[in-house]
């Protein structure tokens, strides 16, 4: 009796997130892949076999620079942020604490802003070439980013975080006492790091390289603005679109996405070709006070310095947002300043309609990655039933595909009516992208809630049920208020990823329902700075805010959310 009400329950759970995950997650994929094989009406590997054979080498070379581009910023970040990691969470220095919470500030920049920051800071009419340039009489500015080196150099900036935090968080939870019996046999500091720390930090640093990897992979707001002539995989696929060789870009997607997967299978084997489990339960890592007071004060400089770096981009947005347009034209520095552009910015319907739609959409797409979260997790966790493994595949797909890849499934699945879209056309409607917003960031809920489902007894809610509750009212006064901050932690996560989401927004929205994201982009290309930068500031604002909001409330940290 009770094992057939459990079935039944399980059922009635798992019908619905696999009718999601059907429709909005492996139907797209499925409608890119045919599309990829039609070519002149029929079917065929044609298209691939162009991808690999034209003459131009266009796309292949593109695919090149995309897994260059990667593997470098992987490098890149793991070289700053290991060793912030290392620094911050074993030695104690004057501002340690102030510096470590400086550290995770990339955060709250969403993509296109930052390179946009980026672009007015160190480009060629950035500030701080010109200033140098001034500074010391030169003909011309010493520097300037741009094309792969400029990608580069913003990519290490924003992603360093991700090596940063999930390797403090595995450094705080050594146990010291397997490094001390190391040195107690006569193993210098370097065979200990190698032989004992290193291995138990192998899980952190490949989850971290996986993400870079496949962050970069997808990367479309840095080359958008930067590359130049410099192409990439992710920046193909957009032109393809809009030139409307749709059956070009549906290839293209197809390689992008194998090239992502293909990399995260390899490192999910690398990663469990050894168990990396302590066997003791010893305290948490002990921080070690620097005595000597030349490297103490070395260090506390290098912070102050690499302070003013990470902020440099913050306060370059918040700088240019109050510039009006129109009044830095020709001068190489602007000279006028007031609150011009938010006043337009709030006065102006037509102005203030991005920072709406954003919100709209970002709000609708995180309830519903809420709700779905909580369910597929939990069915995930505490049910058993037969094709779990396949299930979960499906929830991490949106995770393992590019951002535009997912934009593309979308259009070749939704640009006419289907029983999934209940009879309509989604694409160049208002629905495709809270929809889009939606599909990305499922793993991000269902990743957190996970975590603290996997740690939560099974007799807590066998208990609640033995008295007599019905499953819901258990879920939701049980078990809902013990997993409510890890679920927080990824919906935290999911609403912050969706305020600043470009890739998709680009490839989707209509005139209506045009986000923040691409509005700062036609400012841009109208030369309207200022407004391009309070449209930035009002997303790092919003970005602050929840975090902000998150952290003091419901005590969800990003550095949480984001380990």
């Amino acid at each position: 009796m009770i094992k057939n009400r459990d079935t039944r329950l399980t059922l009635l759970l798992l019908i619905p997130v696999l009718l999601v995950l059907i429709a909005y997650v492996l139907y797209p994929s499925l409608r890119t892949i045919m599309e990829s094989l039609q070519k002149e009406g029929s079917m065929t590997f044609g298209n691939y076999s162009d991808f690999f054979t034209q003459e131009s080498k266009t796309n292949l070379e593109a695919l090149w620079n995309s897994v260059y581009i990667s593997v470098l910023s992987v490098l890149a970040s793991a070289l700053i942020g290991i060793p912030l990691a290392f620094i911050f969470n074993r030695y104690d220095f004057p501002g340690r604490g102030f510096f470590a919470s400086a550290a995770i500030m990339p955060i709250v920049l969403p993509s296109l802003v930052g390179v946009m920051a980026f672009m007015f800071l160190y480009g060629e009419t950035g500030l701080i070439p010109n200033a140098i340039k001034d500074l010391f009489g030169l003909d011309e500015v010493p520097f300037k980013i741009g094309g792969i080196s400029g990608i580069l150099i913003v990519h290490a900036y924003t992603m360093y975080v991700y090596f940063y935090m999930t390797v403090s968080s595995a450094i705080n939870k050594i146990d010291p006492s397997l490094e001390e019996a190391a040195y107690n046999l006569g193993a210098n500091r370097f065979k200990v790091f190698w032989k004992v720390t290193f291995p138990l930090l192998t899980p952190a640093i490949v989850a971290a390289s996986l993400l870079v990897f496949m962050i970069s992979m997808a990367s479309f707001s840095a080359p958008f603005l930067l590359a130049g002539g410099f192409r990439v995989l992710s920046l193909q696929i957009y032109f393809s679109k809009i030139n409307g060789d749709m059956e070009v870009a549906a290839t293209q997607s197809v390689i992008l996405s194998v090239v992502s997967i293909s990399f995260l299978l390899f490192m999910r084997w690398y990663q469990n070709r050894k168990d990396y489990r302590m066997a003791s339960k010893g305290i948490g890592a002990h921080r070690s006070e620097v005595n000597n007071p030349v490297l103490k004060w070395i260090l506390v400089f290098t912070g102050i310095v690499g302070v003013i770096i990470l902020l440099l981009p913050h306060f370059t947005i918040l700088l240019l947002s109050l510039v009006p347009d129109g009044t830095w034209t020709w001068q190489t520095y602007p000279s006028v300043f007031n609150f011009e552009n938010y006043r337009l910015l709030f006065q102006d319907p037509n102005i203030f309609r991005p920072l709406k739609n954003s919100l709209i959409l970002s709000v609708i797409a995180t309830a519903g990655n809420l709700v779905f979260g909580v369910l597929a997790s939990y069915v995930l966790v505490k049910r058993k039933f037969v094709g779990k493994s396949f299930v979960d595949i499906l929830v991490m797909i949106p995770w393992a595909l590019p951002a535009t890849v997912i934009g593309m499934n979308l259009i070749f699945a939704f640009n006419e009516p289907t029983i999934f879209s209940f009879g309509n056309i989604l694409v160049g409607t208002f629905w495709i992208l809270p929809l889009a917003y939606f599909i990305r960031h499922i793993p991000l809920v269902v990743r957190s809630t996970n975590a603290v489902l996997e740690q939560l007894d099974d007799s807590i809610e066998e208990a609640s049920r033995s008295l007599g509750a019905k499953w819901f009212y258990t879920f939701r006064k049980v078990i809902l208020p013990i997993i409510m901050p890890g679920v927080l932690s990824g919906t935290l996560l999911a609403f912050v990823e969706s305020v600043g989401e470009f890739p998709t927004s680009v490839l989707l929205y209509t005139l209506s329902n045009r986000p923040i994201s691409i509005e700062i982009m036609n400012q841009l290309r109208m030369f309207n700075m200022g407004q391009a930068a309070a449209y930035g500031m009002i997303q790092i604002t919003l970005i602050a805010l929840v975090l902000f909001i998150s952290n003091k409330f419901f005590g969800v940290k990003a550095e949480k959310s984001l380990s």
